[in-house]
């Protein structure tokens, strides 16, 4: 009798253990995927990344020394707020994929890659509607215009911010925003993306024949191509 309880404690042991051992292999993916993420208290070069480029944009202000401390959660939450994400301080998929970094984890990376595509489709599009007919230099430079956007603390840190950003583009007011780019403009989107500017900095461009803003006309030319001037 006496061994009979002890076998059936013993298998109720077992069975117990059995049970914890499924639930820490269904949640171990779980816990390391809220790990890669980069959050308050984490350290390291994706941290570093996160720094310079919040730094550059003017969110953040401290050293750029890989540990995500309160000036740098404070900087991620300013960040979030500016550009329609959930400000949570966490740099998660989303976040990074704003940012331009590709996570060291393979979804992120898969998110960033997806994120690219978007981008590139989207600049095509904005490029097609402001610039067709344009030297493909001139088209290129308007994709370049929206890039040096980007970069600029002044203006939001993404393409799609950029664009829609109300009131920057006739493309965006009047629908050609949505009309299917040619493969002219969608090379000249991947090329302003990987970084070629033949603005030379500008981050304002119009066509003389048809301004009606006085101001524009008060910025300083950097370059003229095709019928749009480009200026800072």
């Amino acid at each position: 009798m006496i061994k009979k309880i002890l076998d059936h404690r013993i298998a109720v042991f077992a069975f117990i253990l059995g049970l914890i051992a499924i639930i820490a292999i269904i949640a171990f993916p779980r816990i390391n995927e809220v790990e890669a993420l980069s959050k308050y208290g984490s350290r390291g070069e994706e941290v570093k990344q996160i720094q310079e480029k919040l730094k550059r944009w003017g969110y953040y202000n401290g050293s750029v020394d890989g540990i995500y401390g309160s000036k740098t959660l404070a900087a991620v939450k300013s960040f979030q707020k500016k550009n329609g994400l959930t400000v949570d301080g966490i740099a998660g998929e989303k976040t990074l994929a704003a940012m331009g970094i590709t996570s060291s984890s393979g979804s992120s990376s898969s998110g960033s890659s997806t994120s690219n595509s978007n981008n590139v489709s989207l600049l095509s599009r904005l490029i097609y509607g402001e610039a067709r007919g344009e030297p493909y230099t001139g088209q290129v430079a308007v994709g370049a215009v929206v890039m040096n956007r980007v970069k600029s603390s002044s203006f939001p840190n993404t393409i799609s911010g950029v664009i829609y950003q109300s009131g920057s583009f006739d493309a965006v007011s009047d629908g050609q925003i949505n009309m299917s780019p040619d493969s002219t403009a969608r090379k000249a989107a991947q090329d302003a993306i990987n970084g070629w500017d033949p603005s030379y900095g500008a981050i304002y461009y119009f066509n003389p024949s048809t301004a009606t803003n006085k101001w524009i006309w008060s910025r300083p030319l950097t370059i003229v191509i095709g019928k749009h001037r480009f200026c800072k």
